[in-house]
C-alpha cells in the first residue's frame, strides 16, 4: 500500500512538470525561401529581416521561437518537396515566405491540406492566396503594381506609348505584363519581346522595340536579366531610352550586372526607410544595422519582418498554434509594421494603396516618389 501511495504522489507531483516541459517547447517558425539558385539574393534579403525581427522578439506564449530555414532552391518542384518538408517532417506552427510568387504557388496546398498558416513577403502574383484560405500576404499585388506602374508612366512621366519586354517563362513577370498592358491601355503599347528565364543575348529583343520608338520599355522580370538587357541596349546606342520595372529590380544584383547602364530607372518597391520613418521602423533600422552594418539594400527586407511580426501577433491573440485558430487570428489582425498599416482581407492579401517610386543613381537606390491610388 505504501509503494502505491508513493507511486500516486510522484505521478501528481510530476503532471505539473510534464505540462511545464510541454510549455517550454519552442514554438517552431518555418522560413520558407530561395537561399540557393537564381532567385537566392532576394530570399536572403528577406531571411535577414525575419532574423532582425526574431532577435527583437524571440519568444510568444511564454515559448521560445524557433527558426526553422529549409531551402526551396528557387524551383517550384523544389519549392513543393520544401513546403512537404516543413509541414510534415519538420512540423511547423507557421509558415514565412517566399521570394517568388511561382514558389508559393507550387507550396500552396501543402500548406492548406497541413492547416499550417502561411505569411508570404514579397510574392506579389494574385494567385498565390486565391483560393487557399491558409495563405496570407504583406505585400501588395501585381494587379496593384502593375496599374499603378501604368498610371505613373502616363501621368508623371507622360508617356504616351510603351514597350514590353518580358520574361515569358515567369509567372510573376507574365502577370505583371497583363495588369500594365490593361491599365496603360493595348492600343498604346507599340511593341511586345519575349525571353526566358537564364538567356543572355537580348539584341533582337531590344532592336525590334526600338525601332517602334517607344517613350517607354516596361520589364517585368526578376533582376538577372534585366540588368543585362539595360547594359546591352546602352551598348547598341540607346542612351535616352526609360526602363521601368516592378519590386524585383531592388536587388543588388541588378547593379553589379548592369552598372551604369542602369541608372535612371524607375521601379516600384514597398519601403523606404527616408520616404516614411516611423518608431516602428527606427526600430528596425537600428536592430539591422546592429546585427548586419548599414542599412537593407532592398525594401523586401523589411516585408519578412513585417511578416514575422504578423505571425507571432496572431499566435499571441489566438492563444495557441493550433492552424485554424492561429488562421482566424490572422483574418482577425491589424497591426502598424515598417511597411506600413498590416490588415487583410477576405483573400489574405494585404490592404495598400501606395507603392514607392525608387531609382538607380550613382550606383544605389534613390527614392524618388511615393504614389497612392485612391
Amino acid at each position: 500500500m505504501k509503494k502505491l501511495l508513493a507511486l500516486s504522489l510522484v505521478l501528481l507531483l510530476a503532471i505539473p512538470f510534464v505540462a511545464m516541459a510541454e510549455s517550454a517547447e519552442p514554438i517552431k517558425i518555418g522560413i520558407f525561401e530561395p537561399l540557393t539558385g537564381s532567385k537566392a539574393a532576394g530570399g536572403e534579403m528577406e531571411y535577414r529581416g525575419i532574423q532582425v525581427a526574431h532577435a527583437l522578439v524571440p519568444e510568444v506564449l511564454g515559448r521560445p521561437i524557433e527558426l526553422v530555414p529549409v531551402d526551396n532552391k528557387s524551383d517550384d518542384v523544389e519549392a513543393a518537396t520544401a513546403a512537404s518538408r516543413l509541414v510534415e517532417a519538420e512540423k511547423v506552427d507557421i509558415v514565412i515566405g517566399s521570394w517568388g510568387s511561382s514558389l508559393c504557388i507550387a507550396a500552396g496546398p501543402s500548406f492548406e491540406k497541413a492547416q499550417t498558416p502561411a505569411i508570404g513577403t514579397s510574392c506579389t502574383n494574385p494567385q498565390v492566396t486565391l483560393g487557399n484560405e491558409y495563405y496570407f500576404r504583406v505585400c501588395y499585388l501585381d494587379d496593384f503594381q502593375g496599374t499603378l506602374l501604368a498610371n505613373y508612366a502616363k501621368t508623371n512621366l507622360g508617356a504616351k506609348t510603351a514597350a514590353i519586354i518580358c520574361d515569358i517563362s515567369n509567372v510573376y513577370a507574365i502577370g505583371l505584363r497583363n495588369y500594365f498592358l490593361e491599365a496603360f491601355g493595348e492600343e498604346n503599347i507599340v511593341a511586345e519581346a519575349y525571353f526566358n528565364t537564364g538567356d543572355q543575348e537580348f539584341s533582337a529583343q531590344i532592336t525590334a522595340v526600338m525601332d517602334k520608338n517607344p517613350d517607354v520599355i516596361f520589364m517585368p522580370s526578376d533582376f538577372t536579366e534585366p540588368g543585362l538587357i539595360m547594359k546591352q541596349a546602352r551598348d547598341l546606342g540607346y542612351a535616352d531610352i526609360l526602363f521601368l520595372g516592378g519590386d524585383t529590380w531592388e536587388t543588388e544584383a541588378i547593379i553589379d550586372i548592369g552598372g551604369a547602364a542602369v541608372e535612371a530607372c524607375r521601379f516600384t518597391t514597398f519601403f523606404d526607410a527616408d520616404a516614411e520613418p516611423s518608431e516602428e521602423s527606427a526600430v528596425f533600422l537600428a536592430k539591422y544595422e546592429e546585427m548586419f552594418g548599414g542599412k537593407p539594400k532592398s525594401s523586401v527586407t523589411a516585408l519578412g519582418y513585417d511578416a514575422y511580426m504578423a505571425a507571432v501577433k496572431a499566435i499571441e491573440a489566438a492563444g495557441t498554434t493550433d492552424g485554424p485558430a492561429v488562421q482566424a487570428a490572422l483574418c482577425a489582425l491589424t497591426f502598424d509594421g515598417v511597411t506600413g498599416r498590416i490588415a487583410f482581407d477576405g483573400n489574405g492579401d494585404a490592404i495598400k494603396n501606395k507603392a514607392i517610386i525608387k531609382t538607380v543613381e550613382e550606383g544605389a537606390f534613390k527614392y524618388i516618389d511615393t504614389v497612392v491610388i485612391e
